[in-house]
């Protein structure tokens, strides 16, 4: 039996992607042709690996398992193209990052920046995800390394210290709060927020601290990027937290950021890889650069 890789990388951008559309745009091919490819695919194998309703698609556990090999058969044929290549011309090769928003908009656009003006040769694959994403996707062999904000993780993966950021409250410039210099999170929860989508690790510590505090949190928007969010809380919409740093490009917006007194508004963020010694040489570049930039 010979599986053909791209039968396996289809299958994997439709686990990731959750249905055939966004993996057949994510691979620019026809959406038909992906469901060929699966069908095809679950015949050679005699295994059902996604079960299709009008509700979407459920990945099997035989699915499952074969997303997590096919990644690590994908990974490493493309790392033995990458690496049999021009060796003369320098380092070569490709890294997967997964990373939250924190991270992807607060530093890693200057640090990836300096990175690839020195190692030319290397391709970084970034893809934003929540911070438990970025946990699971690295131990299941999804990414080579991982940056998330500082949580549980799993006993599998080697965790460094990354970065520290501060959030702050953003507020419309008329609001009531927006005359204050500093503010509890107990003192914001009178009013509706405009937060981010469920799962990210902000999300999950705001409902944590509203219940502590014997409150509910009152979120009328949910919204994918910090830049929706100032938009909203510009237009009127509510109150948000974002981390400083991030708040500070959006400060042309009638919008004012207040720091927070919480000692949980001083947050870590985490980097994280399986095992630093089996990464590609590519891979052990990136990871050693941005433990240099902390």
């Amino acid at each position: 039996m010979k599986l053909d890789p791209l039968s396996l990388q289809l299958f994997v951008s439709v686990v990731e992607e959750g249905t055939i559309a966004a993996a057949a745009a994510r691979e620019h091919i026809a959406a038909a042709a992906v469901s060929k490819r699966i069908s095809e695919l679950e015949c050679q194998l005699d295994t059902t690996l996604l079960v299709r309703s009008n509700k979407g698609m459920t990945v099997t556990a035989a699915g499952d398992a074969l997303a997590n090999m096919a990644r690590s058969v994908l990974s490493d044929l493309d790392n033995l193209a990458l690496q049999m290549k021009d060796f003369s011309s320098g380092t070569r090769g490709s890294v997967r990052v997964l990373a939250n928003i924190s991270a992807i908009t607060q530093f890693l656009p200057a640090e990836l920046k300096s990175f690839l003006a020195d190692h030319p040769m290397i391709q970084v694959q970034l893809r934003e995800v929540a911070s438990r994403d970025v946990i699971r996707g690295v131990a299941e062999n999804g990414a080579d390394i991982g940056i998330f904000t500082q949580m549980p993780y799993r006993d599998d993966l080697q965790v460094s210290r990354y970065r520290n950021d501060e959030l702050v409250l953003i507020v419309p410039a008329a609001h009531p709060l927006a005359a204050l210099d500093v503010v509890s999170f107990a003192q914001t929860l009178d009013y509706e927020f405009v937060g981010l989508h469920v799962g990210t690790s902000l999300n999950f510590q705001m409902l944590r601290s509203a219940s502590e505090l014997g409150r509910s949190l009152k979120l009328r928007i949910e919204v994918n990027s910090y830049d929706a969010q100032c938009l909203m809380v510009e237009a009127g919409l509510g109150i948000g937290l974002q981390p400083k740093m991030s708040a500070q490009t959006y400060k042309s917006l009638a919008i004012k950021s207040i720091p927070l007194t919480d000692p949980w508004a001083y947050r870590q963020l985490d980097i994280c890889v399986r095992s630093y010694e089996t990464l590609s040489p590519a891979a052990k570049l990136l990871y050693d650069h941005l433990l240099q930039h902390q």
